[in-house]
Formats: C-alpha cells, sequence, structure tokens
C-alpha cells in the first residue's frame, strides 16, 4: 500500500499552484498529429463526396476545439466535486450506456450499438462510464481504506452492474477496459493477491464470452494466422502489416500512403497508428510511443507528489484510462494481441472520444493545482 510522506510545512509552502505545462502540451502535439492523419487518411473518399479533402480534418479540429473547452471546465471543478458526486455520476454514465438499447434511440454500427445520435453527432456512452468508474473506485478506496476485503467485492459489483451494458451492446473492449481499471486501481491500494485470483477466472470467463461470439472467435483466428482467410477475417490484420512495410523507417511521405485508398479497414479511426506509420514511418511510430511514455512519466511523478488519498487513486486512474487503449490499440494492429476496436487516444478520429480524454487531462491539471506538493 502507498504510504504517505510528511512534508515539512515549510516545504509545503514553497510548492506552486502553477500545473505541468507537458499534461497538457503532449496531448496537444499528439491530437494535432491526429488531426494531420485524420486529412490524409480521409482527403480521397472527402475529396470525392464534397469537393475537398479537408473535411474529416475539419471536424476533428472542431472536436479538438470542443475538448479543449472541456478541459478547461474540467480543470475549473474541484476534486472534492467529484468525490461528493462520483456515485451519482456513476449511475447516470450507466443509464446512459443504457439509452443505447432502446430501439430508434441508439445507433447501430457493424452489428453493435454503442453510440447516440444527437443532432447529427454521434455519441459513445462508454466514453463517459470510463471516467465514471475511475471516480467511484477512487472513493471506494479511500472509504474502505483499513478493509480491502469489502473494496474488493464492491469494485465487483461496480465492475458487473457496469460491463453488463456494454456486453448488451456489445462492446468487449470497454468491458475489458472498466475490469483492468478497476483491477488496476485496487493494485495500485491494497496490493495483487485478489485480482491476480479474479484474473484467472476472468480469464476464463472471457474465453467462454469469445468462444460463443462467431466475429470474436473470427478475430482470435485472424490474430493466430491472419493468412489463413486473407481476404476475409484476416484483411485487417495483414493490410495493417503492409501498411507498415511499405513505410520503412522513414515513411513514404504525409498524404502519399497507399494503403489509405480502400486497402486500409478504419484508417482514419481503428488503425490510424498504420496509416501513420505508412506514411512518417518507424521514425513517426516511435515519436508516438515516445511522447506517449514521456506524459506517463508527468502523470508518474504528479501521482507520486499528491498527498495519499482521493485524488492519488484519481490519479493513477486516469493515467491507466489513456495508457491501456493507447498500447491495447497498438498490439492490435500491429498483431500483438486480437483486434479490440478500440481506438487510439488523442490521434484516432472520433468526438466523443476525443472531448472525454482532454476531460482526463483537465483533472489531472485540477489535481495538481489544489497540490501544494507539486513544484514548478
Amino acid at each position: 500500500m502507498r504510504t504517505m510522506k510528511i512534508e515539512p510545512r515549510s516545504a509545503l509552502e514553497s510548492g506552486t499552484k502553477r500545473v505541468d505545462p507537458l499534461l497538457w502540451l503532449i496531448p496537444l502535439v499528439l491530437s494535432s498529429l491526429g488531426i494531420l492523419m485524420v486529412t490524409s487518411t480521409t482527403s480521397p473518399g472527402s475529396f470525392e463526396v464534397a469537393g475537398t479533402p479537408f473535411t474529416m480534418g475539419i471536424r476533428q479540429l472542431q472536436w479538438l476545439g470542443l475538448g479543449m473547452v472541456a478541459m478547461f471546465i474540467s480543470f475549473c471543478i474541484p476534486s472534492r466535486f467529484w468525490y461528493r458526486a462520483s456515485g451519482f455520476f456513476w449511475i447516470c454514465s450507466v443509464l446512459f450506456v443504457l439509452v443505447t438499447l432502446i430501439p430508434g434511440v441508439g445507433t447501430s454500427v457493424g452489428g453493435a450499438k454503442r453510440w447516440i445520435r444527437l443532432a447529427g453527432v454521434s455519441i459513445q456512452p462508454a466514453e463517459v462510464l470510463t471516467l465514471a468508474v475511475v471516480f467511484l473506485a477512487a472513493k471506494l478506496a479511500v472509504r474502505n481504506e483499513l478493509n480491502p476485503a469489502k473494496c474488493f467485492y464492491q469494485y465487483l459489483m461496480v465492475i458487473v452492474i457496469s460491463c453488463v451494458p456494454l456486453m448488451l451492446q456489445p462492446d468487449l473492449g470497454s468491458t475489458i477496459l472498466v475490469v483492468m481499471i478497476c483491477m488496476g486501481m485496487y493494485v495500485e491500494r491494497f496490493g495483487w493477491q485478489r485480482p491476480l485470483f479474479f484474473g484467472v477466472f476472468g480469464v476464463g470467463l472471457l474465453g467462454l464470452f469469445i468462444f460463443f461470439e462467431p466475429y470474436r472467435m473470427r478475430r482470435v483466428m485472424a490474430f493466430l494466422d491472419p493468412w489463413q482467410d486473407p481476404l476475409d477475417t484476416g484483411f485487417q490484420t495483414i493490410q495493417g502489416l503492409i501498411a507498415f512495410a511499405n513505410g520503412g523507417a522513414w515513411g513514404s511521405g504525409l498524404g502519399h500512403g497507399f494503403q489509405k485508398l480502400n486497402y486500409l479497414p478504419a484508417a482514419y479511426t481503428d488503425f490510424i497508428y498504420a496509416a501513420l506509420g505508412e506514411e512518417l514511418g518507424l521514425i513517426g511510430t516511435l515519436s508516438v510511443l515516445v511522447l506517449c511514455l514521456m506524459w506517463v512519466m508527468r502523470g508518474r511523478s504528479l501521482y507520486n507528489r499528491v498527498p495519499e488519498g482521493f485524488e492519488t487513486s484519481v490519479v493513477w486512474g486516469v493515467i491507466l484510462t489513456i495508457i491501456l487503449p493507447f498500447f491495447i490499440n497498438i498490439a492490435g494492429v500491429t498483431n500483438l494481441m486480437p483486434l479490440t476496436g478500440m481506438p487510439l487516444p488523442f490521434i484516432s478520429y472520433g468526438g466523443s472520444a476525443l472531448v472525454m480524454v482532454w476531460v482526463r487531462v483537465g483533472a489531472l491539471l485540477r489535481i495538481q493545482k489544489e497540490s501544494p506538493r507539486v513544484p514548478a
């Protein structure tokens, strides 16, 4: 369990309220790169439909502007508000996910009802739910500091109630993310013993979910041997690997990718990392990884300096909600694990995902501002 260090009063007072600029500058660089890649990968189709290659890029830029506003609003909300409202926020987010299942309200894409369309804009409630889970899990950890067993059972309750509507959509990727967030936050506070036991059971349950759902089994088979069916189940994986091969070390140049021309599916969403690898090469893909790791290091520094309590768990949980999808997406695109359909944070096209990830950044900045132990 993490122990709190007591600093002398003079050390506490010597801290500053200024926020770490890298916590928002690195995401801004990644989001800007995402706008460039979205524009590049969608330019042929956009030009045919709208007569301009910049349609999707402009939309993503607009979402980024809205995300920056959302970050500022999140930054203005005190941490104590999230502590008090975490339960209500979580219940509302679960109900928000259930709304997608109402006929005529939820939007079906690829056989899954994961979106709600309002005023011509698609919103994915699961993005709100994952953040709500972080706040609630952080509060439960603080309230059950001396009773790890009770906290674990409460986490299981949060997992079940959160994941049932997600599985009804179905959205296995978000389901896995919720489980990993809760278990990761429990480990941060209480250790590995119970999560390891639950993990063995969870892997078996996950195997059943995959075995009895044909499209999930096809994804697993495509992961094991994509060349067994290169024109169907293995098509996405193969085309992604071809994109990386085409890019080489230096890339074909921004806007000069070949795979985006109706070869690489979802080139501006799930497979945008592969499209980036083709156009910007190994240098581009490694740069994205380095930026991500730099951001995690700044988040880790904040985690180490925030006084023990609710804010500590929130920082850890927010980092998990960004870093886990980041590496799950990259692992799927590079065929290190089966595809989950999880977008790449900050970079993939998507309005609600981009806005909510900036809300997380705003929450971190607020916690840093409130903490007297964070130096300049």
